[in-house]
């Protein structure tokens, strides 16, 4: 049991250092602070959590991830640029089917008959990831070319019709990735490490060590990969938006006009960053696939995978890659508790009318749309408001 908890622990480190160095202010003590605060929390939510809360919790902290890679792709179309997206959920789709068909294995014999699929390569996990952030970003190109001519409820009718017309591609098509049935066997990376028979590039004292661990303990893994590829994103999109090009995406939002009359080339940076926002949103779609083992059409609804988004940013707020990713994790917090509230409410449902409970999952969608108003009256800015950054000639 010791080693368990020691072993749990240890995979916890990555993540919680990771949220906290987000949450911390940027002072010179962040980082041994954040370190020290993860070794500890780690330490104690192995020890005293019960196993079913905690791998709630690990799950939980997984898609809290994946949304916060969402939010973290629309914020450099919108919060930089200014592109009004509602097709969030046709490259999140993009990504997750890629990812999958690069790395299923193509199925053989009585199996081949109830799954089809364009084609089943086997390849790795980081093929596939990679895979899907290239098929977003020409996607991404081929949509962006003549959709971005237009502006504001334009562009935003055309890109929610744009992600339709993906996700009903996936639906219908069954030669491409089964159509209606869901896609299933796709491979978790790492996942031999909690298998009996271990991993074979692997010394063998690591099959003794992770001996404790079983299948069930395998989200430990994988939200500490999905943790580095959220602060690998981060990073780079704080590194870009801080450089020339993210200067040049904030005039291209703010002052058009005069952006062109100083001969930034308008056109291809709005293309760039919307190109840029869909690769993030297809490793997403990929880390998410590989996540579920299972996916298929159903999975990628514009409510879920593009009005969340937005409310998201909304909330962390726009032009703040941190704000981006806690606005993430909150969000996906309200909708998961009012999930247990929709359940609470039944018997209450029950009392007013007989057909009501069959309705309390409708009341998730009201405590977000309410949440989406409070945003809108009390704090458009957001929880974390937009840096403004001012030259240091300017300064002196």
């Amino acid at each position: 049991m010791e080693t368990l908890i020691l072993i749990k622990s240890v995979l916890l480190i990555i993540p919680i250092v990771l949220l906290l160095l987000l949450l911390l202010p940027a002072r010179r003590w962040r980082l041994p602070m954040a370190v020290v605060a993860g070794v500890v929390l780690a330490f104690a939510l192995s020890a005293s959590l019960p196993s079913g809360i905690l791998a709630y919790s690990v799950s939980f902290a997984i898609m809290g991830c994946v949304y916060a890679l969402l939010t973290l792709g629309l914020n450099i179309q919108w919060g930089y640029t200014g592109h009004l997206n509602f097709g969030v959920a046709g490259f999140f789709a993009v990504g997750a089917f890629t990812s999958a068909l690069m790395t299923v294995e193509a199925p053989t014999g009585i199996a081949a008959q109830y799954t089809q699929m364009a084609f089943g390569l086997g390849l790795p996990f980081l093929v596939g990831v990679a895979a899907a952030a290239l098929v977003s970003a020409v996607v991404a190109f081929l949509v962006a070319v003549p959709v971005l001519r237009l502006r504001m409820d334009f562009l935003a009718i055309a890109t929610i019709g744009v992600a339709e017309i993906i996700r009903l591609i996936f639906q219908n098509e069954r030669w491409l990735a089964n159509g209606p049935q869901p896609l299933r066997g796709i491979p978790q990376p790492l996942r031999c490490l909690v298998e009996t028979q271990g991993c074979g590039w692997l010394p063998p004292w690591t099959t003794t060590v992770l001996e404790p661990l079983t299948p069930r303990d395998y989200p430990l893994f994988y939200l500490t990969i999905i943790s580095l590829f959220v602060a690998g994103a981060y990073l780079l999109m704080e590194r870009a938006c801080r450089s020339p090009w993210g200067r040049m995406l904030r005039a291209v939002r703010d002052e058009e006009a005069s952006a062109a009359m100083n001969g930034k080339p308008i056109t291809y940076v709005r293309i760039q960053s919307f190109v840029v926002g869909a690769v993030i949103m297809g490793i997403a779609g990929a880390l998410y696939a590989h996540y579920t083992v299972t996916i298929d059409y159903s999975h990628f609804h514009a409510l879920f995978a593009t009005f969340l988004v937005w409310v998201m940013l909304m909330l962390g707020g726009s032009g703040n890659n941190r704000g981006a990713i806690i606005g993430g994790f909150i969000v996906w917090g309200v909708w998961s508790g009012t999930a247990f509230l929709a359940n609470a409410i039944e018997p209450l449902l029950a009392l007013i009318a007989d057909d009501l409970p069959r309705r309390a999952a409708y009341f998730r969608w009201l405590l977000v749309a309410l949440l989406l108003a409070a945003i809108v009256l009390f704090r458009p800015q957001g929880l974390i408001r937009e840096e403004k950054r001012v030259s240091r000639y300017l300064r002196e």
